[in-house]
């Protein structure tokens, strides 16, 4: 008779092969590409000693093409659930070890159950990728367990944060549910995306091409916009997935935590220094954003992508806030198409988790060009206006300096939804800036004058005092208030304490069509 003893040794011995995953010579060839293995990147993701695996004995049943003679512990996925910062997270991650991480029938399974646990229990879901894509040898049944896995991805999407990390080679198919989740991570020069790779292009086009020039971490980054941060290593990256929960709510039914925060947090940053009085000369926002929130809480997101408009969370007082800023040392803070994209997108996704939205503007107006307008900015900037006017939390704005034209209009003003607007005295508002419109305006003054270019200076003064300050827009009620500079950050943590509480709904409707 079996020993009840002997089935408990039986299970350890399963475990620790399911553990081992594609064995010691594997591993060893993973860490040589200084790449960590699915466990090790769980481990350093997790708080210590909180993981929990689900359906460790998972393993593939197909026949074809010497699979039945291929074993496969835990079909080359790991999944489960723990805890980050205390907070619960499920997720999944990847095992090269194990036929490179590609995806089949029972993968594709693992993946969906614990997507479906993370939506039931309302907690964010991460997936750390690194696989070479559909299992060919599984044939179509590969390609249906993608499509389940994008399908909650959508249906998910809004409901509770997703966050995919980028730790290897991710391609074909695998890249459609990063991209459809709220955030993607890569690692330089270890982990890739693209739909056809190198080899394809090359056969098609003949076009020459890397891998890492084709879709590694610094091109997405930069370049496509697919990606919103990176890291040197794994382990910076899976440190910077933890600091980025941290200012997020559990899901769409909850607010972002609130640190605790006293009363000496309401302190007056003298910021008359940052912004030059001029309003052509640039200056980097990132100065101003860093002295009014929190110390060293701004975290940027998409840094490197649309460098004219910076996006990114932060505190202040304790409490979370997406910022959206207008960058006036790139394109003068003008926006163009991939800005536009970079900003409502980000809108939007504050939006979706209760995250308050403040928008320091100082903006010329839409990028001009005859590549812009071709390349659909009407479309693109009308994305903007669109998650403005969509989004219900509290909605603030700061005028730095200038908020020109029908961009002035898109970025959060009182006609869209504002719920305070903000301006510092030096502030333009106006249909376009003095110089152009002084041109159009008083052209005839102009040309007919004995000295030109002193009657210009004289109208462009004129309407700057006439038409472009920030009274005229206060006593049409279009700003709320003009401030000191320096009472910046007191007058946003009275707004946000203020708005609290606040609740807006929108028409009933199965849902909006937004210009894609």
């Amino acid at each position: 008779m079996t020993d009840i003893y002997e089935k408990i040794n039986e299970l350890y011995d399963r475990r620790r092969e399911v553990e081992l995953g594609g064995g010691d010579e594997r591993i060893e060839k993973q860490h040589e590409k200084g790449k960590l293995t699915a466990r090790e990147r769980i481990g350093l993701l997790l708080d210590e000693g909180t993981f929990v695996e689900l359906n460790p004995f998972i393993e593939h049943r197909s026949t074809d093409f010497g699979l039945d003679r291929a074993k496969g512990p835990g079909d080359g996925v790991v999944t489960g659930y723990g805890k980050v910062n205390g907070r619960p997270v499920y997720l999944f991650s990847q095992d090269f070890t194990v036929f490179g991480g590609a995806l089949g029938e029972m993968h594709a399974k693992k993946i969906a159950n614990v997507m479906d646990l993370a939506a039931k229990n309302g907690a964010p879901f991460i997936g750390l990728n690194d696989s070479g894509g559909a299992r060919i040898q599984e044939g179509v049944v590969s390609l249906d367990g993608y499509g389940h896995i994008f399908y909650r991805n959508s249906i998910y999407s809004g409901v509770i944060p997703q966050l995919s990390v980028i730790m290897g080679p991710c391609a074909g198919g695998a890249v459609y549910s990063p991209a459809i989740t709220d955030f993607v991570f890569m690692v330089e020069k270890t982990s890739q995306m693209f739909i056809t790779g190198p080899k394809v292009i090359e056969t098609v086009t003949g076009e020459k091409i890397s891998s890492e020039d084709l879709g590694g971490a610094e091109v997405h980054n930069s370049i496509s916009g697919n990606a919103h941060f990176m890291g040197g290593t794994e382990e910076e990256v899976l440190q910077q997935v933890r600091r980025l929960l941290s200012y997020l709510p559990q899901n769409s039914g909850e607010k972002p935590p609130r640190l605790s925060a006293d009363e000496e947090d309401d302190y007056r940053p003298d910021l008359t220094d940052c912004i030059p009085f001029d309003s052509l000369r640039p200056y980097d926002v990132r100065k101003v954003v860093e002295q009014i929130v929190d110390e060293g809480s701004f975290m940027e997101v998409q840094q490197d992508f649309a460098r004219n408009i910076v996006v990114g969370l932060a505190r202040i007082k304790g409490e979370s806030v997406g910022l959206v800023c207008n960058q006036p040392k790139v394109m003068a803070g003008g926006l163009d198409i991939d800005s536009s994209d970079k900003a409502s997108r980000f809108i939007r996704f504050c939006d979706s988790f209760n995250i308050p939205l403040i928008t320091f503007e100082d903006v010329t107006g839409f990028f001009p060009g005859i590549k812009q307008e071709h390349g659909g900015i009407i479309r693109h900037g009308a994305k903007i206006l669109y998650a403005y006017s969509e989004a219900t939390v509290p909605k603030l704005t700061v005028i730095l300096r200038k908020a020109y034209g029908g961009a002035y209009v898109a970025l959060n003003s009182k006609s869209i939804g504002a719920d305070l607007v903000f301006a510092w005295p030096n502030a333009e508002i106006a249909v376009m800036g003095p110089q152009g419109a002084a041109n159009i305006i008083f052209a005839r003054e102009i040309q007919g004058s004995s000295n030109p270019e002193a009657v210009r200076e004289q109208k462009i003064e004129e309407y700057r005092e006439k038409f472009a300050n920030p009274y005229v827009a206060a006593s049409r009620g279009m700003v709320d208030d003009v401030i000191d500079p320096r009472d910046t950050r007191i007058k946003l943590i009275q707004a946000l304490e203020m708005l609290r509480n606040k609740k807006e709904s929108r028409p009933a409707k199965k849902h909006g069509n937004i210009p894609l």
